[in-house]
């Protein structure tokens, strides 16, 4: 389900008019922390030092060998299915509505009767109904079927230790195939203290315009959800080892098959929830196991979803990477883009500006002087 992504390339893309409407709903506090972010910050989030004494993923891995390390991305992995359930709900019904109306209007041309009053405003009402249904879903819906239906099964991450290059596979509506130095990369889970906000987050990595030379920012949301921010740690520095040291530093993962496997269909509705469900009452157990046909249902939908899907093929250059006498993809610049996209980029680069130096400390608060009593007369 690649709702997460297309909503980002949207925002970097976004048109005039639609900024303007989405500025003019935001709080004052809510313009203010958009532009707060120091060119200090990014210093600290991008940095390829030891974060984590268990290298580790918990993948998918697709690919591991010398020259690269693959991995799934994709924001909402544990949600996919719920739009192919409504999906294969919503069209058939269109189609049959129009079925059954075109049906009746050729008996009544072929086969002349009597004609019912009552019938023919059913059959035209149906027609109408169903007409609209159907030209809205084909204008509107479509576009949101595809998240999960008829477009690649998965989003890739490429590392190439050999080029140190990271690449990422991504349909065209949510920004297209890309690739970035591998020293542009940052990472959102170097710190302990971040430990509390990443329970049910995947890591993130980011690719700041001030390192890469586009003017929007992008971003992948790897592998499964955390049950802490030591489990994504313990990942980016799997990452990191590989990248850095190669495959000899780090434990080989398990791989997974990019086939539309039903476990994988099943497991992830489960990912971040191990360790919650260990710890959680008796009563959220008994709650967890009434409702398993919902589970049934989506991963079920979940798997329709995978099959409906075909693999995700890397173009010839990114395949030959690193292979002796092959030429190394360049990284992607603007001009990659159409000229439409490119006016749109720009016209939002404002939003990635940095404010130069480091983020001032907040000067504490003076202590409140208690009140005197009011002294009653």
């Amino acid at each position: 389900m690649f709702l997460i992504e297309w909503g980002f390339w949207q925002m970097a893309r976004e048109s005039e008019k639609a900024r303007k409407a989405y500025e003019a709903e935001m709080t004052p506090a809510e313009r203010r922390s958009t532009q707060d972010y120091y060119e200090g910050d990014l210093e600290e989030e991008i940095h390829f030092q030891q974060v984590s004494e268990n290298p580790h993923t918990r993948g998918p891995v697709f690919s591991f060998n010398e020259t690269f390390l693959e991995m799934r991305c994709g924001g909402s992995e544990e949600k996919r299915g719920l739009i192919t359930l409504i999906t294969l709900g919503v069209f058939p019904g269109i189609i049959f509505g129009i079925v059954i109306a075109v049906g009746s209007i050729w008996l009544d041309i072929t086969k002349p009767g009597p004609i019912s009053f009552l019938g023919v405003t059913l059959t035209i009402v149906l027609g109408l109904v169903s007409g609209a249904a159907l030209y809205f879903y084909s204008k509107y819906g479509i576009k949101i079927s595809r998240f999960e239906m008829l477009t690649s099964r998965h989003l890739l991450i490429r590392f190439n230790r050999l080029t140190q290059q990271v690449h990422l596979h991504r349909p065209k509506y949510c920004g297209g195939i890309v690739t970035f130095p591998w020293k542009t990369t940052g990472s959102t889970v170097l710190y302990p203290e971040d430990d509390s906000l990443s329970v049910g987050m995947r890591l993130g990595l980011i690719w700041h315009p001030s390192r890469t030379g586009l003017p929007h920012m992008e971003m992948a949301l790897l592998g499964k959800q955390g049950q802490g921010g030591s489990e994504l740690r313990d990942e980016w520095e799997f990452i990191r080892r590989y990248m850095e040291e190669g495959p000899h530093a780090v434990p080989r993962p398990r791989l997974s098959t990019q086939l539309p496997s039903p476990i994988q269909a099943f497991s992830a509705q489960f990912e971040g929830l191990g360790r919650f469900f260990r710890k959680s009452s008796w009563l959220f157990k008994l709650a967890m196991l009434m409702v398993w046909p919902a589970f049934v249902i989506i991963g079920t939908a979940h798997w329709v979803s995978l099959l409906l899907c075909w693999r995700p093929r890397w173009p010839k250059v990114i395949r030959e990477a690193g292979l002796p006498g092959k030429p190394v993809p360049s990284p992607t610049t603007l001009s990659d883009y159409p000229p439409e996209i490119q006016e749109r980029l720009l016209a939002n680069a404002d939003r990635w500006q940095l404010k130069p130096g480091k983020r001032p400390e907040k000067k504490p608060r003076k202590p409140r002087t208690p009140r005197a009593p009011k002294s009653s007369t």
